[in-house]
């Protein structure tokens, strides 16, 4: 018999994590040519668990491993290069975020970056070297399309750099929140050659003096100290400054709730080469003195 000072020792349970102290799980996914495996790095500089063509049969068993072990957060890439089985990530999804934390991270990029960059680096597309680069990117998009509708955030890398990507990824999943986490582009463009088809926000400074019709400004553009200060001699131009910048600053943030990652604001006079320019790296400035992401651009100057 087992002696008297011997005793049962009973064994607590371990408490139930509350849901913002379960494990965090990234989940990467989203066009070939997008970008996941520099956003894949950058996870990994984070601090994250990184993970690249996880096989999705084993994404419910990786779950439970890092639920059990003392990782806090983990990114994982899963793409087209899973074949049929991509089909039942979906599904698989639901089991997860039931276990972890789960936030499915689509990239996107438009037809014309990803052929750009598939001609660039001249390696194959996933679905395969036989078929068109074209016409794969038509079936990845087809068959990516169940997961995008699934995604809690989509980024839109058509016109993010290599760093611009990592400064962007950076900044919005570190430890910190930051309502400034997005990339605004000031576009100057000239009306005669057409508004940007891009630009999310548009607005007309043909209002202003026009330093066209002062000879000797003609040569040069709106980035001349001399025409700069011209055109700010104008008591409209400081005042149109002010209130777009002023308003600009109390859009950003909303746009950045949505989940909008860039940000095209176009500033447009007739031939692009003075006004706009002048107001685009001007507001520009205004921004990146509010804390934003901000690169200045001029489409039609000089031309």
């Amino acid at each position: 018999m087992p002696s008297s000072s011997a005793r049962k020792v009973r064994r607590t349970p371990k408490p139930r994590r509350e849901d913002h102290a379960r494990p965090e799980l990234v989940l990467i996914t989203g066009m070939s040519g997008s970008g996941k495996a520099s956003v894949l790095k950058v996870f990994e500089d984070l601090g994250y668990y990184a993970v690249d063509n996880m096989p999705v049969e084993l994404l419910p068993r990786f779950a439970d491993l890092v639920r059990s072990s003392d990782i806090e957060r983990t990114a994982l890439v899963v793409d087209v290069r899973e074949g049929a089985s991509l089909d039942r990530l979906p599904q698989t999804l639901k089991q997860m975020k039931r276990v972890l934390r789960t936030t499915v991270l689509f990239l996107e990029a438009s037809d014309e970056a990803l052929l750009r960059r598939f001609s660039e680096t001249r390696r194959p597309h996933p679905l395969g070297a036989s078929t068109p680069v074209k016409a794969s990117i038509s079936a990845e998009r087809r068959r990516l399309r169940p997961i995008s509708a699934l995604a809690d955030v989509i980024i839109d890398t058509s016109k993010f750099n290599v760093h611009e990507l990592r400064d962007h990824i950076t900044q919005r999943f570190r430890r910190e929140a930051s309502d400034k986490n997005i990339l605004v582009s000031c576009v100057s463009f000239g009306y005669r050659h057409g508004v940007p088809e891009d630009a999310d926000l548009v607005f007309d400074v043909r209002f202003l003096p026009n330093p066209h019709f002062v000879p000797q400004f003609r040569p040069y553009t709106g980035r001349h100290p001399k025409v700069a200060k011209y055109i700010r001699s104008f008591p409209q131009t400081g005042e149109f400054i002010n209130r777009i910048s002023d308003l600009l600053v109390y859009l950003l943030p909303h746009y950045v709730k949505e989940g909008k990652s860039y940000l095209t604001i176009a500033f447009g006079c007739t031939g692009g080469q003075h006004r706009s320019v002048m107001i685009a790296e001007d507001v520009a400035k205004r921004l990146r003195k509010a804390g934003y992401q901000v690169k200045a651009l001029h489409r039609d100057s000089p031309r």
